[in-house]
């Protein structure tokens, strides 16, 4: 009896153990274009980031995507070789990435990729290379 106890306890461990840490490793951005701000979950921590999404002329994607591929340091070769730290690549060449532009930061600025600081962009980057492309999702909406 005393077995057949111990053996549910440690089924149960496992079971909401596994199911723990497949919630834990779920990843979600939310980019909002009309504020201006990227909100992204990440098991029980939610952060809050200014982004500069296209300004008039250009065109951010909308839509649900999941990351295609990551680059630590990309040189963008459509605009002028300009610096892309900690890409996180979704649609095509579109991307959430880092910026030295930080002052238009919370204003549509760019071509069409989500820039954000460089330390929220590592961050970010981060996040994704821990829990894979499988498990993230970036929605980007209006």
């Amino acid at each position: 009896m005393k077995k057949t106890v111990l053996i549910a306890a440690v089924f149960v461990a496992m079971l909401f153990g596994a199911a723990g840490q497949g919630w834990a490793a779920s990843l979600v951005a939310n980019i909002d274009v009309s504020s201006q701000t990227m909100t992204v979950r990440y098991g029980l921590s939610v952060y809050r980031w200014s982004v500069s999404t296209a300004r008039t002329g250009y065109f951010t994607p909308r839509g649900s995507y999941r990351p295609q591929r990551t680059a630590r340091m990309w040189y963008s070769r459509k605009y002028h070789m300009s610096p892309m730290p900690y890409s996180v690549f979704f649609h095509g060449g579109y991307a959430i990435h880092g910026t030295g532009a930080v002052r238009q930061l919370g204003r549509p600025a760019s071509h069409g990729c989500v820039r954000l600081h460089t330390a929220n962009a590592a961050t970010f980057y981060s996040m994704v290379r821990e829990v894979g492309f499988g498990n993230t999702r970036i929605v980007v909406t209006n």
